[in-house]
C-alpha cells in the first residue's frame, strides 16, 4: 500500500507542480471575469445557440493555447537568468495587482441584446473568429507569463509546464463551452446582466491578493 501511495503522489508530482492549485485557482477565476472573448460567445450563443457558438469556443481555446506556448518557451528562455527572471516575477506581480484592482472597478453591465437573425457561421469563421478574439487581446500574453512564470517558480519542469499548460487550455475550452449552452437558454439572458459586475469584483479581490503577495515577496 505505501508503495501505492509513494508511486501515486510520485506520478503526480511528475506532472503538476506543488504551485498547481494556486495557478488553477488564479487563472479558473480569470475565466470567470467576462472579457471580449465572453462577449463574443454571449453574442453567437444567443443568436445561433450552440450550435453557432461552440466552434468559436475552440477557437479561443485554441488562442489562449498559442500565448500559453510562447510564455513556456519564454519561461525556458530565462529561467537560468536570476535577474531577468526577477524582472519578469516583478513585472507579473505588478499587473496582477493591476488587473485586479481595474476588475475591482467593474460596474454593472447592460447584456440585454438583441440580433437580427441570420445564418449560422461556418466552422471555419467560428474558428477564426475566437482564435483572433484571444490573440488579438495582448492581455493573454501577460496573463500567462505570469502565471508560468510568477506563480510556479524557477523550478518547474518542461513536464510539468505542459502539463499545466494543456490544463489551462480543456478549462479554457470547457468552461466557454458550458457558458455558451448556459447563454443559448432565453430564461438566462436578462438575469446575467445583474450578476457579471459582482463576479469580476469578487475575482479582482483574489487576484490582487495574489498580486500582492508575490510582488512583496520579490521585495524581500
Amino acid at each position: 500500500m505505501g508503495v501505492l501511495i509513494g508511486y501515486s503522489n510520485m506520478s503526480y508530482s511528475t506532472f503538476f507542480p506543488a504551485a498547481f492549485p494556486a495557478l488553477a485557482i488564479a487563472h479558473f477565476l480569470a475565466l470567470l471575469s467576462p472579457g471580449q472573448d465572453f462577449f463574443l460567445i454571449v453574442a453567437h450563443s444567443i443568436r445561433h445557440k450552440l450550435r453557432g457558438s461552440r466552434f468559436i469556443c475552440l477557437g479561443v481555446a485554441l488562442g489562449n493555447a498559442f500565448y500559453i506556448g510562447v510564455a513556456i518557451f519564454g519561461w525556458t528562455i530565462i529561467r537560468d537568468n536570476q535577474a531577468i527572471y526577477q524582472m519578469v516575477e516583478a513585472i507579473g506581480g505588478l499587473w496582477l495587482l493591476l488587473f485586479g484592482a481595474e476588475l475591482l472597478r467593474s460596474k454593472k453591465r447592460n447584456t440585454d441584446l438583441d440580433f437580427e437573425q441570420i445564418q449560422v457561421p461556418s466552422v471555419p469563421k467560428q474558428l477564426v473568429l475566437g482564435f483572433n478574439s484571444a490573440v488579438l487581446n495582448p492581455k493573454n500574453a501577460l496573463f500567462y507569463m505570469s502565471l508560468m512564470t510568477v506563480i510556479l517558480g524557477n523550478e518547474v519542469t518542461l513536464t510539468q509546464q505542459v502539463s499545466c499548460g494543456l490544463w489551462m487550455f480543456f478549462a479554457v475550452l470547457t468552461w466557454d463551452l458550458l457558458v455558451a449552452s448556459i447563454i443559448s437558454q432565453p430564461s438566462v439572458q436578462r438575469p446575467l446582466s445583474n450578476y457579471i459586475h459582482v463576479v469580476e469584483r469578487v475575482a479582482g479581490v483574489v487576484l490582487f491578493f495574489f498580486g500582492l503577495s508575490l510582488f512583496v515577496g520579490y521585495l524581500r
